[in-house]
């Protein structure tokens, strides 16, 4: 049976469609994202603007046309953070209807984390993670955290992501010192605020999941373009990290543009995505951070064909 998924987040709408045999190996055939920022500027005004709306419909009968052409016959539209906070949601769920066919579903942040999970841990090779895993995924509106072994034990959203982020402190280009100060001011409460769910101290492995996690490392790497195959499974020490982050703080955006494997609609945020991965990490005094590229998509694929068993 041909599946598809749909993760509908704060600054990205992504498409996954696949299918999965008895033995529960996904194999997929289409992946793809596009950057509509959903939520721009939902954290100061509470709604979804008219030009958000029209870009994620946009992407959406693009979407729609896709799974036309793979007989897609089952479809799951999972929508995160922005949407959870939107006053004006309704019109965002009937336009989804209309293009998708199905109803979306606005789940809370400890269903997001725990599909994100599964998702990233079935899909990382053999190997890289020790259990307990702590899967850490960096939205554009929140940060999931979730730790378990071979189901989600502890799990908790918190509303740091990295556009909430740069458009609540980072205003100048490149940040200020007193921005920089104020965004990681306001990371640390967040992680704080999470470390009382989610017992760090139990993780042996660290999970980092999304676009500010990926294009951290891929910095890290100093990768000539964008490659999914080199990024995933990857590890990156926490100094590594940090050293980013400064970085990609003192940057401008032009500066952050030029780089060959930062994709255009990360250029403005990623700073303060690179700033949660950082603080992450020192919050949980590990030493590195196993990045993957299989997440919440995957793991609303496997739920979907019932290989988990929550």
């Amino acid at each position: 049976m041909s599946l598809a998924a749909i993760d509908c987040g704060t600054n990205s709408v992504r498409l996954l469609i696949a299918d999965v045999d008895d033995d529960g190996v996904l194999d997929e055939h289409v992946r793809i994202m596009r950057i509509v920022r959903l939520g721009e500027g939902i954290d100061r005004t509470g709604e979804f603007s008219r030009a958000a709306l029209d870009r994620l419909f946009a992407a959406l009968d693009e979407f729609a046309g896709i799974m036309a052409e793979h007989g897609v016959e089952r479809t799951r539209f999972v929508a995160t953070s922005a949407s959870r906070d939107a006053r004006n949601r309704d019109e965002f769920l009937a336009g989804v209807a209309a293009r998708i066919g199905v109803e979306p579903e606005v789940i809370p942040g400890t269903d997001e984390a725990a599909l994100s999970f599964v998702g990233s841990l079935r899909g990382l090779p053999t190997g890289v993670v020790t259990t307990p895993a702590l899967v850490v995924d960096i939205g554009g509106g929140s940060t999931e955290f979730v730790l378990g072994t071979d189901a989600p034990e502890f799990a908790v959203s918190v509303d740091v992501g990295c556009v909430r982020m740069t458009e609540r402190h980072l205003a100048s280009d490149p940040p200020t010192a007193e921005e920089v100060a104020a965004t990681r001011a306001d990371i640390r409460a967040a992680v704080a605020l999470a470390a009382q769910t989610v017992p760090f101290d139990r993780a042996r492995t660290v999970v980092g999941l999304a676009g500010s996690v990926t294009t951290v490392a891929a910095m890290v790497l100093d990768l000539p373009e964008y490659d999914e195959e080199i990024l995933h499974g990857s590890v990156i020490s926490a100094a590594q990290v940090h050293d980013v982050a400064q970085r990609l703080t003192a940057m401008t955006k032009a500066e952050r543009a030029a780089l060959p494997y930062m994709h255009p609609g990360r250029v403005d945020v990623i700073a303060g995505g690179a700033m949660v991965l950082d603080e992450v990490l020192r919050a949980t005094g590990a030493d590195e951070v196993v990045v993957s590229e299989t997440d919440i998509l995957d793991g609303i694929v496997y739920r979907m064909a019932s290989f988990t068993a929550w």
